[in-house]
């Protein structure tokens, strides 16, 4: 008869970024140790607050599955001595399966007799697998953990109780001094310990104690109290997706109510007082129906509406406090000129082994100029580019940003405005540090998009030169990041970004300029280019490519990025025709022979002689390449497809009429000389060695 398992861990308060990914751990712990134990189950609930983290396992089953299978063990000669007994190596491989050499059969496999065994396992309760589930508890990790009181051991925050239920049934165990039981504990403040008669009056055993378990009920509930507040006042209010998951998981019993502050606050930029809110004191802003942001919040309280006024007033005066920090800083912060700002960057650190945050802006200087001409910018964006280039970091000496860091750009952009910086700079300002995230929003002004791509360039250059390159999991500065938002906003621009020739030209730049960074930049460029592709790889993967697609584009002697995007395409949509097994076959098979002319070419600098010719398919082929490299010059990577796929029938006829390893040395050596150039034009599309065709 099945059952439902309830297990729930009860903790101090987890930072709230913390909750979701550890009660889905928790969840993907227990399946996979039921899963593994043999016991079957049906479905598996999670729940979670600040101080729990728990799972409902439905429909468990009372015991493992009996296990019926028969054992092949040692061959019959080596089972029997030479006197009929049994040896040691056939009564240990029985002793092994829990059986004796009576339950011995013989069964023949090609022509040999090996020993066999009928084993029956009965399957164990489920009570006492479930004894084990402990392991599931202390297994689990964290991004950050602790220790308390005497204990070694390590957990996200101190374990306080544990529940585990078989329906009625207490599954017994003793974790450090703590032994499981069937009950719980209510809100901090409002409930008291609660006592479970199984799984099905989890949620409404601790309902009652004024805990919502459900993270999902809980945010359904903070909603739907906003939206009633918002209809009531007239107001609009924006359910920021991060903010709403951060407040359901600060929150056991949300109650949502509304705050007021000083309208002479609203003279501060608008995206201050949101900061102030939002990042600091996990406030939803407030806006009229015309959109503009009102002198009002909302915020959510952990309890009942019990005294809720008192409770929005002691919000209201820390906002004020918070407010009032944040109009002195802007007040402060007018009084600074950017060239001073700037100034003082040259005493402020980018990095101790890279320098300082002046001369990353000299550095990005001439590194946006270059990639400014190359993606084809006009002068007049070029000028703007320019001075963008100059102060785009001025603004981190500011009082508001030293406050605010969220706001670096932002407060770059609204001072650069004030002080009479044209719009295109000042945008530029606040968009180079877009994306902030791996999908985030991304640069839109052309300016600001190449300052992205430059400062972002610098950044991983400059890092890999010191040799602190991010490894498996550890990337401090979000390397991985910044090389993923130039592939997008190239991407999305459609720009053309040869990224080794970019990649020289700006090492040379900084040759030019005398950078002190220039030849430890130059030593590690192909670990730079190889770190770009892998962003590529991401970005390819993202879009649903075939592994070998991705190999192949990846792996090809094409540099533009958006070229490489476009080839992986055009590869995905040709798959399936008839023609592209025989088409990647012949070029596969230039590409092997052409390998072996390789060095032979470096080594003698041959060039195709047609004088040299035997057959008329030679020729052929050749006039077909000298117009295929014409044509690849200017066009796209589905005309170059269509190009490659035109010289099928001329390669195979070349294959069918010639022998290329031709006993005559110089015949040999043109046919290989042919090969390798058609296998260099392709090699501009795809390694189409990479390719799998069946």
């Amino acid at each position: 008869m099945a059952k439902d398992l309830l297990l729930e861990i009860g903790l101090e308060e987890m930072p709230a970024q913390y909750v979701s990914p550890s009660s889905e751990q928790l969840a993907k712990r227990v399946a996979d140790f039921l899963t593994e134990n043999k016991l079957e189950f049906t479905e598996i609930k999670r729940f979670s607050t600040p101080r729990r983290l728990a799972v409902i396992v439905k429909d468990v089953a009372d015991k493992q599955k009996d296990i019926s299978e028969v054992v092949k063990g040692p061959a019959k000669k080596i089972a029997l001595d030479s006197e009929g007994n049994w040896s040691k190596a056939a009564m240990g491989f029985v002793k092994g399966q829990g059986l004796s050499v009576e339950d011995i059969t013989f069964k023949e496999l090609n022509g040999v007799e090996y020993v066999h065994v009928d084993k029956f396992t009965a399957g164990k309760p489920a009570k006492e697998i479930l004894a084990g589930i402990e392991k599931v508890i202390t297994s689990m990790t964290f991004p950050v953990s602790m220790h308390w009181a005497n204990h070694s051991f390590k957990y996200i925050r101190p374990i306080h109780w544990i529940t585990v239920m078989l329906d009625n049934e207490i599954i017994p165990f003793k974790l450090l001094d703590i032994e499981t039981s069937n009950t719980s504990r209510g809100h901090r403040f409002l409930g008291d310990t609660t006592s479970f008669n199984g799984a099905t009056d989890y949620e409404e055993k601790l309902k009652e104690q004024f805990v919502v378990a459900n993270s999902s009920t809980r945010k359904e509930m903070i909603m739907k109290q906003i939206e009633e507040i918002a209809k009531e006042k007239q107001w609009q209010v924006s359910l920021d997706k991060e903010l709403l998951e951060e407040v359901t998981n600060l929150v056991e019993y949300p109650t949502a109510f509304s705050g007021h502050f000083d309208e002479k606050y609203l003279a501060i930029p608008e995206e201050v007082l949101v900061t102030s809110m939002k990042e600091h004191q996990r406030y939803f802003e407030v806006r009229d129906l015309a959109g503009n942001l009102l002198p009002h919040f909302i915020s959510v309280r952990n309890g009942n509406s019990s005294h809720i006024e008192n409770v929005a007033k002691g919000n209201e005066k820390v906002l004020t406090a918070r407010l009032d920090d944040g109009a002195f800083f802007y007040e402060e912060d007018q009084q600074m000129m950017i060239k001073d700002a700037v100034e003082r960057l040259k005493t402020v650190t980018f990095h101790e082994k890279i320098g300082t945050m002046f001369e990353k802006m000299e550095r990005v200087g001439y590194f946006a100029e270059i990639i400014g001409k190359i993606v084809g910018l006009t002068q007049q964006e070029l000028t703007e580019l320019k001075r963008a280039s100059e102060i785009y970091k001025f603004d981190l000496v500011t009082n508001m940003v030293g406050e605010f860091p969220e706001l670096q750009g932002i407060m770059g952009e609204k001072y650069a405005l004030m002080q009479g910086e044209e719009p295109a700079v000042a945008t530029a300002i606040r968009e180079h540090y877009l994306p902030i995230s791996s999908e985030g929003e991304l640069p839109q002004s052309n300016v600001g998009a190449v300052l992205a791509i430059a400062d972002k360039l610098d950044s991983v250059m400059s890092f890999f030169a010191v040799g602190m390159i991010p490894t498996g999991s550890n990337d401090p500065y979000a390397l991985r990041r910044q090389a993923y938002g130039v592939v997008r906003i190239v991407e999305n621009k459609g720009w053309y970004f040869p990224i080794e020739t970019i990649r020289s030209e700006m090492i040379t730049a900084a040759t030019q300029h005398k950078e002190e960074l220039s030849k430890r930049l130059a030593e590690s460029a192909p670990e730079v280019i190889d770190f770009i592709k892998a962003r590529m790889r991401q970005h390819l993967i993202g879009l649903n490519m075939r592994h070998d697609v991705i190999e192949a584009v990846l792996t090809s002697n094409q540099e533009d990025l958006i070229k490489i995007t476009e080839a992986a395409a055009v590869l995905e949509k040709h798959l399936t025709e008839p023609t592209f097994k025989p088409t990647i076959e012949a070029m596969t098979r230039v590409m092997n022979l052409a390998k072996k002319g390789k060095e032979l070419v470096a080594q003698k600098h041959l060039q195709i002689d047609p004088a040299l010719f035997e057959t008329a398919s030679e020729t052929t082929l050749f006039n077909a390449l000298k117009e295929a490299e014409a044509a690849f010059e200017d066009s796209n990577m589905e005309v170059d497809y269509q190009t490659l796929e035109s010289l099928r029938a001329k390669i195979e006829a070349f294959f069918d009429e010639n022998m290329v390893m031709a006993d005559n040395e110089a015949i040999r050596n043109n046919r290989l000389v042919l090969l390798m150039s058609l296998a260099n034009l392709a090699l501009s599309f795809a390694n189409v060695d990479e390719l799998i065709v069946k």
